[in-house]
């Protein structure tokens, strides 16, 4: 069923996904933030573009619970200036804080139709220890060492990003990258085609970083230098493809948040 949408004629059937499973997806990417470890309690988000200037994007409601939590009610959609739809709106339902944080990054790159913030301890901690990001592993994690190769820019502030002119120079430290840390702060990826799999793809990038900060802190702890790996080992990584990257990935991630869902009683 197509639905209209205040502002923004195309209908959601271009997009090539059904709409309430794409809430779906976003609620079960929050949940696997938590799992992972990626978000502590209530903090992070997921966003997922839904027009040329509208998104879902989870927030949240009276009865909060933290994204271990997160159900398909806590994604709504609103536009690029935060207003939210006026179908499918829930009572007490606010947008994060850092709405700006996706909506900047969705209105200069079009090519963007996902975007996760999440806050995992190992990469705020190697971002303020100022460590760099190199390729230090190969087959051992060859996402992360893609990153590491191509360059993981790092956004220096550690501000709460609630305002257009806030989220503009993170944006802008972005670039045409798909993840950029923010000092202090956590981190911030992306992913472009169809929203769903985008869901996806800025997932696992965001566990390909935090696991590149663990190793690095780990290595940094030995009191080792930091050595990248040798340009011709990197040259024999190869890239895996979504079928394997992300797809299989997303599988597993959705079969670890399926253990600790949102009908699992509070501890």
């Amino acid at each position: 069923m197509t639905h209209g949408v205040p502002g923004d004629e195309a209908p959601r059937e271009e997009y090539g996904y059904e709409y309430e499973a794409l809430r779906e997806r976003v609620a079960v990417a929050c949940r696997v933030l938590a799992v992972t470890g990626l978000v502590e309690h209530i903090l992070g988000h997921v966003s997922a573009r839904v027009g040329a200037e509208r998104l879902l994007v989870r927030g949240r409601g009276p009865r909060e619970r933290g994204l271990a939590f997160t159900v398909a009610d806590d994604v709504q959609e609103v536009d690029l200036d935060g207003r939210r739809a006026e179908h499918g709106a829930t009572d007490g339902w606010a947008p994060p804080n850092e709405l700006p944080l996706h909506t900047e990054i969705l209105r200069a790159r079009p090519d963007v139709t996902a975007v996760v913030h999440a806050h995992p301890p190992a990469v705020v901690a190697a971002s303020v220890a100022g460590l760099p990001w190199l390729p230090l592993v190969g087959s051992y994690d060859i996402p992360a060492a893609r990153l590491a190769r191509d360059g993981i820019p790092v956004w220096p502030r550690s501000a709460l990003i609630r305002r257009r002119d806030l989220a503009a120079p993170m944006t802008a430290a972005l670039g045409d990258r798909p993840v950029v840390v923010l000092r202090g702060h956590g981190l911030v990826t992306v992913g472009t085609g169809d929203p769903a799999d985008a869901v996806a793809t800025a997932i696992t990038l965001a566990l390909a970083v935090n696991s590149l900060a663990k190793m690095t802190l780990s290595v940094a702890a030995t009191g080792a230098p930091l050595r990248p790996i040798s340009d011709e080992d990197l040259a024999e990584l190869p890239d895996l493809g979504p079928s394997f990257t992300t797809t299989t990935m997303w599988h597993h991630l959705e079969a670890r948040a399926a253990q600790e869902g949102p009908s699992t009683p509070l501890r």
